[in-house]
């Protein structure tokens, strides 16, 4: 470290405080320290400094994760507020005042202290007794009641930014019954309800309005603007130094005193405290005002730094303009440092000013030095505004000329707005316009250092909301914790390790900015998964290689070095794998590296940590058995690597354990040399999804021992995601530091019908001509014959096989038809994604059809749109919810009527598309509806003109005209793209700009794609449109169940959460779990939902049903403040005094108290979720792999892992649960999940069927009965609840079976074929854990797919690996008993196997 900077944390370390210290540099770079009367520098940070001053080559494993929380309690914080209470030490008859404080984050508490301490010292005739709170502690039981007795014995009480509605709500129930017998009630930007206990005299905030009020009289002439209440106080603060002493004495005198007091506050010194203090005291403390006590003692007046500014810890001053630091900085402090300002990287920073004035700013120092030490110049800025862009705008710029390479916020708050409110369009345009790489680094300050470091959660969860998830909206990235609190003294501790992987990080992303494109180095990597089977460069719906090769095409013609660049994909393809039928355990793939035992040792400073897992090095996983390989190629500066797999298919037993086990040495070893021996500059992960950040560690805020934070270790991470999959993009974000880079998913059509189905469509035709004539019978006949072949039995009932239709009514001949319509209209208009999607080729005008019409069939009413169906229906005077309702139940006229309405909806909108369609079948530019006015004189738009020919000839213009403007915006949104473009950004070292992620119909603002893509602010959810739709699925659900149970509502009903789905609706199934239960989640004053209150039983209208809540991994990281919700609402129920029958949550909760012995509270645990830092139930891996001997250990498997309890009680802890996790399961009736997008259903993906219960709940049932399995699908604006066998065989019919499904797969080659592959192993996957799949399913595939020699070959050719895995899949889903087929397919089956082996072997 360069001298300079170790001076400098030396006098730090010395108990010298950096902003009174006033460090000057002379030009000889000689510091002159003037040192502070009152050190308040810790021991920690001592040792702290210490560590720091010594060289340290690399810190990664200074630190090691703990296995749990040492904590017992279960609460965040044990911090304990008897630390902080100041107690005179000798009174000599001096009266005493009492103050109690509480404050959101810590850094005012040694100010305080440090102020009463100066107070009862040096006042003779008075002394001051204080107690302290950091709002989090409140959450305990005996710390609450300490503090009531505190604040009943106060004279002055203190609040700052109370912003936790379950916390302000504790701090107003303590306070309010006092408030009048308190001599001050000073409450400093807070939660309204809280603000409004201010009093100071006559002043409080009610007052603040009345007419004759001078104050007010004065705000409104200086009405403050701007982001929030603090602001708006602080503009005005500014001017009133000037004014406030010529304000009227006797009317103005307690306003004034209350101004004064909020300036001595963000003052923050502890000789501004004194002074806010004293004044108090003197003022409104009766034992002390009326005996003169502090009479004639001249209180000073509140001294500050300047509002905003540049600050650095050694410069003379604080500067106000960037043109006097740069000359500073430039021409004496680089100098001074040995640094060469004209080359150096330079990181602009954005500080809190409350800590510059408090003196708790060594961590910004450390971070600031450490910066310093590795070469690069600082820019540390602040504003004691809450809206730090400010910083942005006025000091990272010069004449026009960008100064900073990055920058980093170490507020941990969105860059404007602060805790309260946010406003991120103006931070997202202030950062777009700055075009730099935008890290949001974090301070622990809800936990102390020791508890973050030992806690399996990381970071607090009110802290993530706050500080992660809402500057993410902002586009910040890297959410890496610098700083911790002392639990005795409340200051901040620097950490040593993350602030040098912070500064490191922060250096490489200015790299990236600095750096010549021809010598960047960038490391894409691809995945395999699952592994050992013709999977490399698996990623959902995106043609990997295919992207892969317009990315090297694009990245050549920005200049960056690629070799030889294939001439094809095919070639790249092969080039990567030698040949595409690779097995990842074989030389197959091509070995871009062998790293000795010894090379790896030496530069994987964790290397013997994973030897407990996996034994010594090189081990089995990608190793030739003495070295370990890397798998890639490398095309001039471009390597492209094999991600190794997770390492679970050596050894299928580690599926079983409770938490996930270290990755294992090849995995790590993939890692160690992109970083050190290929040396890249930035890593490119290619698709949804790697394994890296799903490795364990803590969910948010990695420590030095996490294996995301390890891997990664300091290299750029940008990364590919599906545009739909925003949670597990937002996971990415938080554990592996990622970029996160949207692109769009294939463009979806309509599923079609085809084979039977399509004959079936053809004699409906025939039937709606012919019903009332001689052949209407005869084609009904056929109907039924016909319907039965394609297995719609098993969906609809159908008269028996000997029942001649003739013998029927027409009209019961029409409901006989009007079932089957419905059932293959269904069919027919599912949407499915065809083929796969390659990065940066932005859908045709065709493509986008299907797109827009599903999105013009919603209704938006926040928008005050309709959707075109019910525009339709409203022309023809009917409702269509009535229609969808008719249609559902087999009203023929209604089903065609419904049919109808598709066809012209889909005729509409393809004629608006048609109008801005180019030659080439591109939509170039849009032309707007303004530009077609002509076509009102030539009978209407190209939309109406459609809707007439369809049969549709009252519906006006004028009717269609917002939803088709909005149609024309959504339009311009899904053809555009900057998916490639976001990636030259990405790797240029500018700013990517941020963008929701989720369903693009639902919510078109996710596109056009590229985007840095973020979830949503997680106290925002469940919206009201969210909890409306939620009460429409609970309610056919429970009456389904109920029609088929003789009219008996379920007693508990199982759940399964997910992140993606919750952040596409805004909470649907997170509010379906409420009004489950009869619970209706409350907003507080600022619109965040995190309050609950019971519905009564009259108003629900049925008994409250009881809930067994399992929530995926990626839900516990997103939403743990929703668990607390959960877990609320339903203990607030079972403690409800109501009828057992009426009330099947406290019937089944006080069964389980005897049964368990634990109370009652205990006893109402229902909400469920892996151990911290682990995700999934392995169950899909289990089957992914062919690893596993029965279902029993499937079952046993989901117990172990997702037995983890979320308590309210103890938010601080996920503790294994299994006992209560197996009780509640065995009273389960329904087993229930919901589909929220055509994208991805059912079979699709493995995480579905990994994470439910059917069969676990009838394994654990002791009266024998299987639970009825249920599954939502708000896909389209008509929500079914349908069983989960009925979703399974729709799921086969419009994808795995659907020839335009499969062709469409076909035709993207290799990855397609795996695509087709997996869909069946997902089908098998509900055949072993729900029973859910019919055996026609099967045999209709085994024709399509093997029975077929055509189909056979086609398969061979483009990837025999996954041919050889579908193979596998049906002769294991014969032998588990799935399939019963003729000894003849399985003999070809059998035989296929051996040719296909055969050809991959090479024989």
């Amino acid at each position: 470290m360069r001298a300079t900077a170790g001076m400098a944390l030396l006098s730090v370390a010395c108990g010298f405080t950096p902003v009174q210290r006033m460090l000057s540099s002379s030009r000889s770079g000689v510091l002159h320290l003037t040192h502070h009367d009152l050190p308040l520098v810790t021991p920690n940070i001592f040792g702290f400094q210490q560590d720091l001053l010594q060289e340290q080559p690399d810190r990664r494993a200074l630190r090691k994760t703990v296995p749990s929380m040492v904590a017992t309690s279960g609460m965040f914080t044990q911090s304990k507020p008897e630390d902080r209470r100041v107690h005179p030490e000798d009174l000599n008859g001096r009266a005493v005042f009492k103050v109690v404080y509480v404050v959101l984050e810590s850094q005012y508490q040694s100010s305080i202290t440090a102020a009463c301490k100066r107070i009862n010292a040096g006042q003779p005739d008075v002394a001051v007794e204080c107690s302290g709170y950091i709002l989090e502690e409140l959450r305990d039981p005996a710390n609450y009641e300490q503090f009531k007795q505190d604040v009943s014995d106060a004279n002055i009480f203190i609040g700052s930014l109370i912003f936790v509605q379950e916390l302000a709500d504790k701090v107003v129930e303590a306070v309010e019954p006092v408030r009048d017998q308190l001599s001050a009630c000073c409450i400093f930007p807070s939660m309204p309800q809280v603000m409004r206990m201010n009093k100071i005299g006559s002043f409080t905030m009610a007052s603040m309005g009345q007419s004759k009020n001078v104050m007010m009289d004065f705000m409104k002439k200086n009405k403050p603007s701007g982001t929030s209440f603090q602001d708006g106080m602080l503009k005005l603060v500014r001017t009133l130094p000037k004014v406030l002493k010529y304000l009227p004495g006797d009317k103005a005198k307690d306003a004034r005193n209350f101004m004064m007091s909020l300036q001595y506050w963000l003052g923050g010194s502890p000789e501004n405290i004194e002074a806010l203090l004293l004044n108090l005291a003197n003022n409104y403390c009766s034992q002390i005002s009326e005996q003169g006590l502090l009479e004639g003692l001249a209180i000073q007046e509140p001294e500050v730094i300047p509002d905003k500014g540049i600050w650095h810890p050694v410069a003379p001053r604080v500067f106000e303009t960037p043109a006097d630091y740069m000359e500073w900085l430039r021409n004496e402090h680089a100098p001074a440092l040995g640094i060469d300002a004209a080359t150096a990287p330079v990181v602009g920073i954005v500080l809190q000013k409350s800590h510059i004035n408090t003196k708790d700013d060594a961590h910004y120092v450390s971070l600031i030095m450490e910066l310093e030490s590795q070469g690069a110049l600082v820019i540390p800025t602040y504003t004691g505004s809450l809206d730090f862009s400010q910083c942005i705008d006025e000091y990272f710029s010069l004449i026009g000329t960008t100064l900073v390479d990055c920058v980093i916020n170490l507020t941990g708050f969105a860059l404007v707005g602060g805790p309260a409110t946010q406003d991120h369009p103006k931070a997202v345009a202030t950062l777009k316009t700055l075009d730099r790489p935008y890290i949001c680094a974090v301070p622990a300050t809800f936990q102390t250092f020791d508890e973050w470091q030992d806690s399996e959660l990381g970071l607090h969860p009110i802290q993530v909301a706050l500080q992660v998830a809402l500057p993410e909206l902002d586009g910040a990235i890297e959410p890496i914790i610098f700083a911790g609190r002392d639990g005795v003294t409340g200051r901040s501790i620097p950490q040593a390790d993350r602030i040098a992987v912070l500064s490191k990080r922060a250096l490489k992303w200015a790299g990236l900015h600095r750096k010549k494109v021809a010598e960047k180095k960038v490391a894409i990597t691809v995945f395999s998964f699952p592994p050992d089977k013709g999977n490399v460069g698996t990623a959902a719906y995106l043609n990997v290689f295919g992207s892969i090769f317009e990315c090297l095409k694009s990245m050549q013609d920005a200049g960056y070095s690629v070799g030889d660049l294939p001439g094809s994909v095919e070639e790249l393809v092969d080039s990567v794998l030698h040949e595409k039928e690779a097995r990842l355990a074989s030389p197959q793939l091509n070995v871009e590296y062998k790293m000795s035992v010894n090379e790896y040792k030496e530069l994987t400073p964790y290397a013997s940590e994973l030897e407990e897992n996996w034994g010594p090095p090189p081990g089995q996983l990608n190793s030739d058995g003495a070295n370990l390989l890397v798998y890639g190629k490398t095309f001039g500066n471009v390597f492209i690597g094999v991600q190794p797999s997770f390492g679970y298919e050596g050894d299928p037993m580690r599926l079983l354990y409770a938490k996930s086990a270290s990755p294992h040495h090849g995995f790590a070893a993939y890692y160690t040399f992109v970083e050190k021996i290929f040396g890249a500059d930035a890593v490119l992960h290619f698709g949804t999804h790697g394994s890296l950040e799903f490795m364990p560690g803590k969910q948010v805020g990695m420590s030095g021992g996490c294996y995301p934070d390890r891997l990664i270790q300091t290299i750029p991470n940008l990364y590919y995601y599906a545009a739909n999959n925003p949670s597990e993009a937002t996971i990415a974000k938080r554990r592996s530091y990622a970029n996160t880079i949207s692109y769009l998913t294939p463009p979806a059509e309509n599923a079609g019908l085809y084979k039977g189905l399509k004959e079936l469509g053809e004699l409906v035709g025939s039937y709606q001509t012919l019903r009332e004539s001689g052949r209407g019978p005869t084609i009904v006949n056929s109907i039924i014959a016909t319907a039965r072949q394609c297995n719609l039995d098993k969906d609809i009932d159908l008269p028996g096989e000997e029942d001649d239709s003739a013998n029927l009514s027409l009209e019961e001949r029409d409901g006989v038809v009007g079932k089957v319509y419905s059932k293959i209209m269904e069919i027919e208009s599912r949407l499915l994604p065809c083929g796969l999607h390659t990065v940066g080729v932005p859908p045709t005008a065709s493509e986008a059809v299907a797109t827009l019409v599903n999105i013009a069939s919603i209704d938006r009413p926040e928008d005050g749109i309709k959707g075109l169906p019910r525009i339709i229906a409203e022309s023809i005077d009917r409702d269509i919810e009535d229609i969808y309702r008719k249609s559902d139940a087999g009203v023929l006229d209604d089903a065609a009527l419904k049919n109808k309405i598709v066809e012209g909806v889909r005729a509409a909108v393809g004629a608006c598309v048609d109008r801005s369609t180019d030659s080439d079948g591109r939509v170039t530019e849009v032309n707007t509806l303004a530009q077609g006015l002509t076509d009102m004189f030539s009978g209407g738009s190209p939309m109406k003109l459609a809707l007439t020919q369809v049969g549709f000839t009252a519906v006006s213009d004028e009717s269609m005209a917002p939803l088709f403007e909005y149609l024309e915006f959504c339009l311009k949104q899904v053809v555009a793209d900057n998916e490639m473009g976001a990636l030259l950004d990405g790797l240029a070292g500018r700013f990517i700009t941020p963008g929701p992620g989720g369903d693009p119909i639902r919510n078109p603002l996710v596109l056009p794609t590229g985007k840095n893509m973020h979830a949503l602010d997680p106290q925002a959810i469940p919206t009201i449109a969210a909890c409306d739709c939620a009460k429409v699925v609970v309610e056919r659900l429970l009456e389904r169940q109920a029609s088929e149970n003789n009219g008996a509502y379920p007693e508990s009903i199982a759940f399964v959460l997910w992140g993606t789905d919750n952040i596409k609706t805004y909470g649907e199934s997170l509010a379906q779990v409420l009004w489950m239960v009869g619970v209706r989640p409350v907003p507080d004053s600022l619109g965040r939902v995190n309050q609950i209150e019971a519905i009564p039983l009259e108003e629900l209208g049925r008994p409250r049903v009881d809930v067994v809540v399992t929530c995926s991994g990626v839900f516990r990281d997103l939403f743990i403040n929703q668990m607390n919700l959960l877990d609320r609402a339903v203990k607030l129920v079972a403690e409800l005094d109501e009828p057992l029958d009426q009330n099947f949550v406290r019937k089944h909760a006080l069964e389980q108290a005897e049964e368990l012995g634990v109370p009652l509270r205990d006893a109402a645990t229902r909400v469920f979720s892996n151990s911290a830092g682990s995700y999934s139930a392995n169950v899909g891996l289990a089957i992914e792999n062919g690893g596993w001997e029965s279902e029993d250990q499937l079952q046993e498997q989901f117990l172990t892992r997702k037995g983890f309890a979320f308590n309210a009680d103890k938010p601080g802890i996920l503790d294994s649960a299994t006992d209560i996790f197996k009780s509640s399961l065995k009273k389960v009736d329904v087993t229930f999940q919901n589909l929220d997008s055509s994208e991805i259903s059912l079979t699709d993906v493995s995480h579905y069927f990994d994470s439910d219960p059917t069969k676990v709940v009838s394994g654990l049932r002791t009266d024998g009965k299987k639970p009825t399995a249920f599954v939502a699908d708000t896909t389209t604006a008509n929500a079914q609840v349908r069983t989960l066998s009925e979703t399974v065989r729709l799921d086969a019919r419009t994808k795995l079976l659907n020839p335009k499904f499969y062709e469409g797969m076909l035709n993207s080659g290799y990855e397609g074929t795996r695509e087709i592959t997996k869909r069946l192993r997902n089908t098998m996957g509900w055949s072993a854990t729900a029973g859910a799949v019919d055996n026609f399913v099967y045999e209709d595939a085994n024709d399509t797919f093997i029975k077929d020699e055509d189909m056979q070959k086609r398969l061979m050719d483009l990837n025999p690996n996954a041919l050889r895995d579908m193979v596998t899949t049906f002769l294991e889903a014969n032998g588990r008993g799935y399939w019963e087929t003729s000894e003849e397919n399985l003999d070809r089956l059998r035989q296929l196997y051996a040719e296909v082996d055969d050809k991959i072997e090479g024989m």
